[in-house]
C-alpha cells in the first residue's frame, strides 16, 4: 500500500468512527452547540410551574436591569428559534423565551387543550410566576396570534406587540393551505425527510444549521407528531372571522412584519391586520419566508428595536 493510499484510507477511517461517535452523541453535541448560541446572547436556560406543569424558558442577566422583552415562538417551533434575534437586545433589554405548552422542554400532555385561548391563559401565568410585570411582547406565527389575543387580554402588560407572520386571519389562501386540502400539512413532520422538506418549504433564505443540530431537530419532530396533531386540531380552532373583531381591540402600539414568499401564511394578510388594528405599523420583507427571526434575524430585530424605542 502507497503512501497516498495509506492517508486517504487513514482519513476514511477517522471519518467513518468520528461519524459513528457524533451518532453516539449527536444529543450531547447539540445541546453543546444550543448552549454556545445562547451564551452568544447571554441567555441561560431556567424553568417555573405553573398549574399545568413545568414552564423552560431562556433568560438573560438583564433583569431587574432593563426594560423586559418577551419572544414567543409558533407551531412546532421553540425557545431556540429565536436564538440569533436575541442578540440584538442582550446589551439594553432583559429578553425571555418561552418554550409554550407542548413545544421545546415545557409540559407536554395530551390531557390538555392547547386552544389559543388556553394558551394565552397559560403565558400570563407564566409571566407572573417570574415577576414581568410589562414588557414588549413578540410572537411569530401562531405566537403571533397568541400575542395578538395577549395584548388584548393584558394590555397594561404589553408596552407594544410585534407580530411575525401570524396565524388568525387567512382571507388569502396560502400555499400551505392548498396542500392541507390535498391531504398533506407540511408543519407534521414524520421522518427526517419530511424535516429537511420542511425547513426549506417554510424558510425562503435557509440559514446554515449544522450537523447534528438537523438530525436531533428532526427526530423531536417526529416523536411529538401525535402530539402536534391534537396540538394543531386545537389550536386553529378561534381563528378566521371570530378572531378579527379581537383584533380591533388592540390598544397597544404594533409592529406586524412579514415575509412575502411566506407559503404557510399568504403574506397578503398583512393587509387584514394593517385594517383592523387601530394603531399599526407593518412592513414586508422581500425574499424571506414565514420565519423572519430566523431568515435575517438582525433587520428583523432591528426593525423591532426601532418600534419599540418610539
Amino acid at each position: 500500500m502507497n503512501k497516498l493510499t495509506s492517508f486517504v484510507v487513514a482519513v476514511a477511517l477517522l471519518g467513518g468512527m468520528l461519524f459513528g461517535l457524533g451518532n453516539v452523541y449527536k444529543y450531547e453535541i447539540y445541546q453543546a452547540a444550543i448552549n454556545f448560541e445562547a451564551g452568544l446572547s447571554d441567555l441561560k436556560e431556567r424553568d417555573t410551574d405553573i398549574s399545568i406543569g413545568e414552564i423552560v424558558y431562556f433568560e438573560n442577566s438583564q433583569v431587574d436591569k432593563k426594560p423586559s422583552v418577551l419572544l414567543v415562538h409558533g407551531f412546532g417551533a421553540n425557545k431556540e428559534n429565536w436564538l440569533r434575534f436575541s442578540r440584538s437586545f442582550k446589551e439594553n433589554y432583559h429578553v425571555v423565551i418561552v418554550d409554550l405548552p407542548g413545544h421545546g422542554k415545557s409540559v407536554n400532555s395530551f390531557d390538555l387543550n392547547y386552544s389559543l385561548e388556553n394558551q394565552v391563559a397559560w403565558l400570563h401565568e407564566f409571566t407572573q410566576n417570574i415577576g414581568l410585570k410589562s414588557f414588549h411582547l413578540a410572537g411569530n406565527s401562531m405566537g403571533g396570534a397568541i400575542s395578538a389575543l395577549y395584548a388584548v387580554n393584558y394590555p397594561d402588560q404589553v408596552i407594544s406587540a410585534t407580530l411575525i407572520d401570524p396565524a388568525g386571519i387567512h382571507d388569502f389562501r396560502s400555499v400551505m393551505q392548498d396542500l392541507i386540502d390535498e391531504g398533506n400539512n407540511p408543519l407534521l413532520v414524520e421522518d427526517a425527510q419530511g424535516f429537511n422538506e420542511l425547513l426549506n418549504f417554510a424558510l425562503e433564505q435557509r440559514p446554515f444549521i449544522p450537523w447534528p443540530i438537523t438530525a436531533v431537530s428532526a427526530e423531536k419532530a417526529q416523536a411529538r407528531k401525535p402530539l402536534y396533531d391534537k396540538l394543531w386540531h386545537d389550536m386553529k380552532v378561534g381563528q378566521g372571522e371570530s378572531f378579527k373583531p379581537l383584533l380591533e381591540q388592540i390598544r397597544v402600539p404594533t409592529l406586524v412584519q412579514w415575509g412575502e414568499e411566506d407559503r404557510v401564511i399568504n403574506y397578503k394578510n398583512i393587509e387584514v391586520f394593517k385594517t383592523l388594528i387601530p394603531s399599526v405599523k407593518t412592513h414586508v420583507w422581500p425574499n424571506v419566508g414565514h420565519a423572519p427571526m430566523v431568515e435575517i434575524p438582525k433587520k428583523s430585530a432591528a426593525l423591532m428595536l426601532s418600534h419599540i424605542q418610539e
